[in-house]
Order: structure tokens, then sequence, then C-alpha cells
């Protein structure tokens, strides 16, 4: 019997590269943690969003509550350094715990009738110092679990977890507040959180790089940092993928995250529920592009596609900002997701590829490279007041296409060719 188990699943390997990460007993406990844990976020996000919007009325706030959640960004590199001497899923399971609690308090606020604004803004203040490294914590766990060849169809694959909680959390939390209300809602979102961290303990197993975790301990954090820093500095290709990843969380991810309320309740005229099919289709494309890449695996070209992809990512978000009804605007919105993710889980894949024993802090700073977005959406919240959403939409898809090709150029002798490592299968 156990032969014949193993012969399915062999076979099932070779017909499809997207489901061998799951042949990895790691692989099959992370990848339901980060889905029930996205699960719960994308909730929060929509939930607490339409909240803001609705009892404050101002866009500058709810742009202000987007960023909030991105605070923790100026610290991801030290998130990165502690899953390095740490462990990575040491870290991801008291992040996790963290989320769980801070989600208990706004649900207790929300039954006993005593939520304000203020409450959102303080508590989105204190989980945005954690939630921007829960993405790369994940990411350096399986570059930790996964076996190399199949380590690209594995980063397609977890990509998936977030792309399909931003789909069915979307509209899961939309249709719980609608129908029963922000407490009721609260709760599934705290046993999301709460599952997430269970599933998380169940993760392990080093198959690549074995002994990372147990690394000697180091002088000082500060030398940590300096290596993680040094690394980055001779890797060209790894410099234009930051660089990269800051432009499009500035120019890119304000369009179709923070602003999406503002787009739906004062451009499209929808309720919350609209909004969550908003949200979902932008979702649905960056899951079909996830399902893309982890079906490709290894004839995947990651710096190549970063390029292509990202330059396509503003076309259609230029489309978006454009457009004036829902069923359009829905439209666009599952191609930007589509480009996006063909974007930039192969500059996932990219930076971790090679980075050994400096995988968190790669990752760390990655994340850093996340507090575009706020500085994005504060500015866009802003031009809207004075120049209307079309305006700021066009200026930011314009900026964006053209400091991508400048990237392109600028290093093109380690992204474009076919032999240079970063196109590595």
């Amino acid at each position: 019997m156990n032969h014949g188990v193993s012969r399915r699943r062999t076979g099932l390997v070779r017909r499809s590269p997207l489901f061998a990460p799951f042949l990895v007993r790691s692989f099959r406990f992370q990848y339901p943690a980060d889905l029930l844990t996205s699960w719960g976020t994308e909730m929060e996000n929509l939930i607490l969003g339409w909240y803001v919007l609705v009892e404050t009325g101002s866009v500058l706030l709810l742009t202000l509550f987007g960023s909030l959640q991105y605070f923790g960004t100026l610290v991801a590199p030290v998130f990165g350094m502690a899953g390095d001497r740490l462990g990575h899923r040491n870290v991801l399971c008291a992040m996790r715990i963290g989320y769980a609690t801070l989600a208990g308090a706004l649900m207790a606020f929300a039954f006993s009738g005593t939520l304000r604004p203020v409450h959102v803004f303080v508590i989105a203040g204190i989980a945005g110092l954690v939630r921007p490294s829960d993405l790369a914590m994940r990411s350096a766990l399986v570059a930790e679990t996964m076996p190399v060849d199949r380590f690209v169809s594995a980063m397609g694959a977890a990509r998936t977890t977030s792309d399909s909680a931003r789909t069915v959390g979307a509209l899961a939390g939309a249709g719980l507040f609608a129908a029963l209300g922000m407490g009721p809602a609260y709760v599934a979102i705290v046993c999301f959180y709460v599952a997430g961290f269970v599933l998380t303990l169940g993760v392990g197993g080093t198959q690549r790089g074995r002994g990372v975790i147990a690394l000697s301990p180091r002088p000082s954090l500060w030398r940590d940092l300096r290596e993680g820093l040094a690394y980055l500095w001779d890797s060209p290709s790894s410099l234009a993928a930051l660089w990269l990843a800051f432009l499009v969380n500035m120019t890119a991810y304000p369009l179709t995250s923070g602003l999406l309320p503002y787009v739906a309740m004062d451009i499209y005229h929808v309720d919350q529920t609209g909004l969550g099919y908003l949200i979902a289709s932008f979702a649905f494309g960056g899951l079909l592009g996830s399902v893309t890449i982890g079906l490709a695996g290894r004839t995947v070209r990651p710096a190549r596609m970063m390029i292509v992809f990202a330059l396509a990512w503003y076309a259609m978000l230029l489309v978006f900002v454009h457009t004036r009804t829902p069923a359009s605007g829905s439209a666009a919105l599952i191609l930007a997701g589509l480009a996006q993710s063909l974007s930039l889980v192969p500059m996932s894949a990219m930076l971790l590829h090679g980075a050994g024993a400096f995988r968190g802090r790669v990752m760390g700073m990655r994340m850093l490279a996340i507090y575009g977005l706020p500085i994005g959406l504060t500015a866009a919240g802003a031009l809207i007041d004075r120049v209307g959403f079309v305006t700021t939409g066009t200026l930011y898809c314009g900026v964006g296409v053209a400091l991508t090709m400048l990237i392109a150029i600028h290093w093109r002798g380690v992204l474009w060719p076919l032999h240079a490592s970063a196109n590595a299968r």
C-alpha cells in the first residue's frame, strides 16, 4: 500500500510541477498555515478600511490607515536577522500569536460597542510593526525547507496562499461584515489566526542549507546587518530587484490596495460587497499568475519576467484608473493582478537563489522596500484631494513605467542576458 501511494505521488509530480512541493512534509503544514493567516489578514484589511472610510469620510485618513499597516517595513531587516538567528519558524509563530491577540482586542471593542477609529489606528499601527515581515519569513522558510529542483514551483505555490486569500477572504469578510456586523466577523478572523499558528508549529525539516537555523551566535546584530548589506551590494541583480520592489510599492500598489475603498465608494458608488469584488478581482489575477509560475517551474527566466511584467502591470493599472464601471474595473484589475504576480514571484525567487545563510536578511531588506507603499499612499491621498483620482493614477503609472525602464537599462548586463545568473533556471 505504501509503495502504491509513493508511486501515485511520484506520478503526480511528473505530471504537474505545481504539486511537487507538497511532497515535502514541511510544506504541507506551511501552505495551510499561510493560507489561513492570509485569510484573516485580508478580511481585516477590508473590514477596517471600510470602517475608517465610513466613520471618518476622509480619503486622507483612509490612506493613513493603509500606511500604518506597513510601518514595520522599517524594522523588517531586524526580523530577518532574528529569523536567521532564532529560526524562521519560531519567529513566524510569535508573529502569528501577536496577530490573534490584536484581532481579539478589536473583537472585544466591537462586541462591547466601544470601537472608535482611534482604536483601529492604534491597533493597526502595532500590527503594522510586525505584519510586513510575515511574507519575508514565509519565503525564507520555503527556501530553507525546499529542494532546489522544486524551489521555483514552491514559490509560485506559496504565493497562491495570499492571492487566493485576497479573493476568498475579501468576499468572505465583506459578506460577514454586511450580514452579521464587525464582532462576529472578527470571531472568524481570530479563529483563522489561531489555526494558522497551530499549523505553523508543524513546519520544519530543513532540506536546503541544512544547519542554517543552528548557526553559531554572532557577535552582534549590527554585524549581521552589515554582512547582509555587503551581500546585497555585491549582487547587482539583487540591487535592481530591490529598487524595482520599492518603485512598484510606491507607485503601483497604492492604486489597488489602500485606495480601493475610495474607488468603490466615490467612483463606482458601490457598497462593501462591491469593494470585496474589486479586491477579489485583483487577487484572482494574482492567483492565476502564481499558478502559472508554479506550473512553469524551472523554465522561468526570473529577471526578464520581473521587468517585462512590471511594465505590463503599469499598463493594466492605467486602463483601470480610466474605467468608470465596476465591471470594466474588475476586468482591468484581473489583468493587473496577473501581471503583478508574474513580476514579483520571479523577483523573490531571484533574490533567494543562492542566498544561503543570508535568506532572512535578504528578504528582510526586500520587505524594507515595501516602505514605498505608505509613502505612495500618503502622497496619493493628498494628490487626489487636489487633482482627482484619474490624474493621480495616470501620474503614478507614468512615473512607474519611466523608472522601470531606467532600472532595466542601468542593470541590463545582469538582468537581460539568458546566461546571466539572475535568469538561471
